[in-house]
């Protein structure tokens, strides 16, 4: 049986069809990942209203794809205080965002009572808001310097009121390529142990894989592989979540940059690999919102929102440092011919923009 005939029976793929499949031409690909993508959601296209804070770039790794590092490539050093957060949290309450996401780098400085500490504030001040922060890296590092387990460490965070956990640090699960982009980071080992746990604790978490540097497309579909694997063991990623790397100001000096059919195919790819993750997000921040739009037909369903101000994938170059404006953003996606739906963080429908 052709890889054609398992799609039009609906047979679950493996690691050998996933290869199969970027063999395959754009639209006959994107007509197979569009079918799919219609039958969950119809022509909605999701998104929700949301703030982005990165607190420190101050960090005690050095992954070569890296521009918002202050290590290398980065000359201006910072670390954010709790007021400065609270007080940009402030504002951004006021244009009703749902969900503050918080990343950063591994800083021993801005230590686990920095992070605990403002996490609790932020709850305090706006019980309402759902906080998803901290990536698997940033917990095996915590859990590292602190001479933690990891339960324990999701468990004070917990305690302090993060309700969901972002997909970064997942990169490539491949240890080969991971040593030679992100050495010393948490292993795929550890990154999918740290998200088991958590779903064990009934929470929610988001997983990621960075394409477009030195990975094969072998790669990419083990990697898809190991996270189907890990969601028919624990259930509990909402979206996956390709970020398309960004070139500039960084290690990697890759000359070759994926071309617009490359990463079409691979949103595709992964709406039909992930026949168990409910959602596939085109993360306009790295792919540009138009890309993003676009990859809404191969099998895409998300945009992740509104941002407000974005900076790990704007150093490298992305053009997402001022976020989108709510209205801009609901025109783009009418004009797109899809319907808006503004989303709360684990994917129920707050508003359907349907004219």
């Amino acid at each position: 049986m052709n890889i054609e005939e398992k799609l039009k029976s609906g047979q679950r793929l493996d690691y050998k069809d996933g290869l199969a499949l970027y063999e395959l031409d754009l639209f006959t690909l994107g007509k197979y990942a569009n079918e799919k993508r219609k039958a969950l959601y119809q022509n909605k296209a999701f998104f929700n209203v949301n703030r982005h804070i990165n607190p420190t770039n101050i960090c005690k790794d050095i992954c070569k794809f890296c521009a918002f590092s202050a290590n290398r490539k980065n000359p201006n050093p910072y670390t954010m205080s709790h007021e400065e957060i609270l007080n940009i949290l402030d504002e951004s309450v006021k244009h009703h965002i749902t969900e503050v996401h918080i990343v950063s780098a591994h800083n021993k400085d801005a230590g686990l009572d920095w992070y605990m500490g403002i996490f609790k504030k932020i709850k305090e001040r706006f019980p309402a808001l759902h906080v998803k922060a901290l990536t698997a890296a940033e917990i095996n590092f915590l859990a590292s310097t602190y001479d933690m387990s990891y339960e324990q460490v999701i468990d004070l965070m917990i305690e302090n009121g993060v309700d969901s956990l972002p997909g970064g640090g997942a990169e490539i699960f491949d240890e080969k390529v991971r040593d030679y982009i992100c050495k010393g980071k948490v292993s795929s080992k550890q990154w999918m142990q740290i998200h088991d746990i958590w779903h064990k604790k009934g929470r929610k978490s988001n997983a990621t894989m960075l394409f477009g540097h030195v990975e094969k497309r072998e790669h990419r579909i083990d990697h898809m592989m190991r996270l189907r694997d890990q969601q028919d063991k624990s259930g509990g990623f909402n979206a996956f979540i390709p970020l398309v790397y960004q070139r500039e100001n960084n290690y990697l000096h890759v000359e070759d940059f994926l071309s617009s059919v490359e990463i079409l195919k691979t949103y595709a790819i992964s709406r039909l690999l992930l026949d168990n993750i409910p959602h596939i997000k085109a993360y306009w921040a790295t792919s540009t919102i138009n890309l993003a739009l676009m990859a809404q037909e191969f099998g895409a369903d998300d945009l992740d929102g509104t941002i407000e101000k974005e900076s790990v994938q704007s150093a490298a170059g992305a053009k997402s440092a001022a976020g989108l404006k709510l209205q801009d953003f609901l025109d783009l996606i009418q004009t797109s011919g899809y319907v808006p739906v503004e989303r709360d963080s684990l994917y129920n429908e707050l508003k359907v923009y349907d004219n």
